[in-house]
């Protein structure tokens, strides 16, 4: 207790130094945008201080203008559909007007990003491998979730069970060695489960920023893979009140979408408020038909209040999330091969059903199933000092989760993990000055899970992380050099549970007793640190090179595990004297982009000491071993080397027609092992994607900002597999065709509705993802086929209607 106290004080300091220090009077900054080349007026540019989130939209006449302004040194960025971004540092103090003149632009190398940075830059200026996703980019994607939408991008891989449920991997690691933020704090669920999806509205999210590796020091352990942050859309300019509703279905599950939001700015008093629906039937395929009881529903609500001032801006943001998904056992009639679902015969007694059309059609959830809820309350202040910000944020997480199997008591859950968190983030930025920009500070979170149920997989369990770290970065004309280093302690306990036995909750003094959990205590340190730099070797080329240390301690399910996973349909077994996972990893990059031809090679190698993963055990007679029915497995460690990369070329022989290519590599390996031990599992196979893509009407009267396309996702077989024990099997190769169109209606101006329509997997192909949790269910004994297939054909439906009000 005393230390936390110690901690609150600390992070009270900084506001009696900004009380001292706070910008004295306001100003305000006007200006008009045109493009470069033609001189004409930009309508619509967004002018934007993201260390405020304040800005305005150019209107008719390129004109802008910003008012409560404080007179500082601060960032700004200018940026419009298919133009340069523009991001420069200016002083409020004396500069009132400024103009803007935007060059047309197909690549993406002067997008801003801000994940793993000092502070707000230019991508080409970060040494760092990100990926940038903006909204335009997530509404073509005819996606069944976030991650689902986010996959498709080189290096992104996804974990997926069924259509509702996805988990992001990037550059073969996932899991807890992936860190989620979303509303500036880590998403903290039971992200340490195989069918635990990240909960978060996909329709509240306006930009991702993907840092692949583990140079990102300001979000601590577990950031080995990288960082996916999550960005909702920008503060609106003073006076206004928009929304927009946004409308989803699709052919292959039913999917059936609505989003409404309601955003505005009066006098500094901003707010945003959004409601989601979703809700989709079993997905088909022509090998299985309908998958029984991959359907789920989904339903959010997010809602922000704030102020914005000309001393920064505070913002509370709560969001409630429900995800209802069922669970594909995949059990099969022995005869038939169709699936087959459990019923209630009677008040006291359970059968199996063959499962019709009619059942994969229905969108109320069957059994089993899981009831996922999320609760957050997230308060981001960030108060402008001098000519730096001081930034704070304090979140409470509350994640319940449960899992239905009883036919004869459909209400009564068996798996119940109850979790609190309570994230904290104190730091403090120097703003750019004579090329110099700074960032320190501390942050982590305490944790208490519980469990609540009559099924125990992990034990009751507390957590303690914290962190303090540093990260500086100097440009040099054309080079750019940035680092930190990071320190982190995390404190774990888990809890004895004695059961009698019934399976029921007891102590140790009873006589029936058996010990499910014994109580541990471990305390897991780590340094982590990067170094790199960027260098702009001409106006067409540039370089990068990184080199990163990471640091990740075993999750919970690693260390304690001890229980039937239903949700996994195995039994799985942890090792509480598991080390923490440490590694180094070299990052290289080389690109080029000129008028005609945008193209560039990221590298990377990286040594992982004590990989944590899970192999199935065996028993007697070389046969699975089995605990209470399913397969045994257990987690284990070792040294791991992966290495790979991607490749992107486009080429744009006229502005408005785009030939794009991707290839996305993972080699991983465990050191010192034979040929079946050899390579680890969930490695994504290798991906080749290609798209032929034609814009038209970037400035038309009626239509505006329309595209068609046409592409094919080649996944190659993946033939390094984790063989030993049947934990892995191989995966043969496919590819998806897909097409798209969409674009702007206008009027007078203005954007009437946007539409968007997207075909995958045209061609209808049977196929099994190498990532696919479902490619290890029940054998189909009339055709020999082993598991569950993936989606096919899918014609998704998107329409957007913006409203100003």
């Amino acid at each position: 207790m005393r230390k936390k106290i110690i901690l609150i004080l600390i992070c009270l300091i900084p506001l009696f130094v900004w009380a001292e220090t706070a910008p004295s009077g306001k100003t305000s900054l006007k200006g008009v945008v045109t493009d470069k080349m033609t001189g004409e007026p930009l309508m619509g540019v967004s002018v934007y201080f993201p260390d405020l989130k304040a800005g305005a939209s150019t209107d008719d006449k390129g004109a802008f203008n910003i008012d409560n302004l404080p007179k500082s040194t601060l960032t700004i960025q200018v940026t419009y559909v298919g133009h340069q971004s523009v991001i420069k540092q200016i002083n409020l103090r004396n500069i009132k007007e400024l103009n803007f003149q935007l060059s047309e632009s197909s690549a993406k190398l002067d997008e801003i990003v801000v994940t793993g940075t000092a502070g707000s830059t230019q991508l080409i200026r970060t040494p760092t491998p990100i990926t940038v996703v903006t909204k335009a980019d997530l509404l073509r994607e005819p996606s069944t979730n976030l991650i689902d939408a986010l996959a498709n991008q080189p290096g992104i891989s996804q974990v997926t069970t069924g259509g509702g449920i996805s988990k992001p991997v990037i550059r073969g690691l996932g899991y807890n060695r992936v860190v989620v933020v979303n509303d500036g704090i880590r998403q903290e669920g039971q992200q340490w489960g195989d069918e635990h999806g990240i909960e978060i509205d996909e329709q509240a999210v306006d930009k991702a920023e993907i840092l692949k590796g583990p140079a990102s020091l300001m979000f601590g352990s577990d950031a080995m893979a990288g960082v996916i942050n999550l960005f909702s859309a920008p503060v609106l300019p003073e006076g206004k009140i928009q929304g927009n509703v946004l409308a989803n279905y699709q052919t292959n599950n039913g999917l059936m979408a609505y989003s409404l939001d309601l955003a505005g700015n009066k006098k500094g008093v901003v707010w945003d408020m959004r409601y989601s629906d979703k809700r989709a039937h079993d997905y088909k395929n022509k090998y299985d038909g309908y998958v029984y009881d991959s359907r789920f529903q989904e339903h959010a609500f997010t809602g922000m209040i704030g102020l914005n001032k000309q001393w920064g801006y505070s913002h509370l943001t709560l969001s409630a999330y429900q995800l209802t998904p069922g669970i594909v056992e995949g059990e099969r009639d022995s005869i038939s091969g169709k699936f087959i679902k459990s019923i209630a015969l009677n008040s006291t007694t359970a059968g199996e059903a063959l499962v019709t059309d009619a059942d994969g059609k229905r969108y109320q959830h069957a059994m089993p199933y899981q009831q996922v809820k999320h609760y957050k309350a997230v308060l981001n202040n960030n108060f402008i000092i001098g000519d730096g910000s001081l930034r704070t944020t304090f979140g409470f997480q509350q994640n319940r989760r449960q899992e239905f199997e009883d036919v004869l008591n459909p209400k009564q859950y068996g798996l119940y993990f109850k979790m609190n968190t309570f994230n904290y983030d104190v730091h403090y930025m120097l703003h750019e000055q004579n090329g110099f920009s700074a960032s320190f500070g501390v942050n982590g979170m305490y944790q208490h899970s519980m469990n609540e149920g009559t099924e125990f997989l992990v034990p009751e369990y507390n957590l303690f992380d914290a962190g303090v770290f540093a990260i500086a970065s100097k440009s040099l004309g054309r080079f750019d050099i940035s680092g930190g280093i990071r320190f982190d302690n995390r404190h774990e306990h888990g809890d004895d549970l004695y059961q009698d036995s019934n399976d029921e909750r007891t102590t140790a003094a009873d006589p029936t007793a058996y010990h499910r959990f014994s109580a541990f205590t471990s305390d897991f340190q780590g340094v982590t640190g990067s170094l790199g730099a960027a260098w702009r070797i001409t106006d067409k080329l540039h370089a990068k090179f990184n080199v990163s240390r990471g640091f990740r301690a075993p999750n919970i399910g690693e260390l304690a595990s001890n229980g039937l996973h239903d949700g996994t349909v195995r039994y799985e077994i942890g090792d509480n004297k598991l080390k923490p996972e440490t590694s180094w990893q070299a990052d290289m990059q080389v690109g080029y982009s000129s008028e005609f031809i945008s193209a560039e090679a990221d590298l990377f190698i990286n040594r992982i000491n004590n990989y944590i993963f899970s192999r199935k055990l065996i028993g007697v007679a070389g046969r699975d071993s089995i605990t209470d029915g399913d397969q045994t497995y257990k987690f284990v460690s070792g040294n791991a080397r992966i290495m790979g990369g991607e490749l992107m070329i486009d080429i744009h022989p006229v502005d408005y027609l785009h030939f794009e290519n991707s290839f996305s590599y993972v080699n991983s390996i465990q050191l010192s092992q034979p040929d079946s031990t050899k390579y680890l599992p969930f490695t994504p196979a290798p991906k080749w994607k290609t798209d032929v893509r034609l814009d038209m009407f970037r400035h038309g009267k009626t239509f505006r900002n329309a595209y068609i396309n046409v592409g094919l996702d080649n996944y190659f077989a993946q033939n390094h597999f984790y063989a030993a024990y049947g934990t892995e099997t191989r995966t043969p190769a496919y590819s998806l065709l897909y097409a798209g169109i969409g674009g702007n209606v206008m009027r007078n101006g203005r954007t009437l509705f946007s539409v968007y329509i997207m075909g995958n997997n045209l061609t209808n192909v049977a196929y099994q993802s190498h990532l696919s949790r479902l490619k290890y269910e029940d054998v189909n004994n009339a055709t020999g086929r082993i598991g569950v297939y993936n989606m096919g054909r899918n014609i998704s439906f998107k329409v957007l209607i913006p409203l100003d009000l």
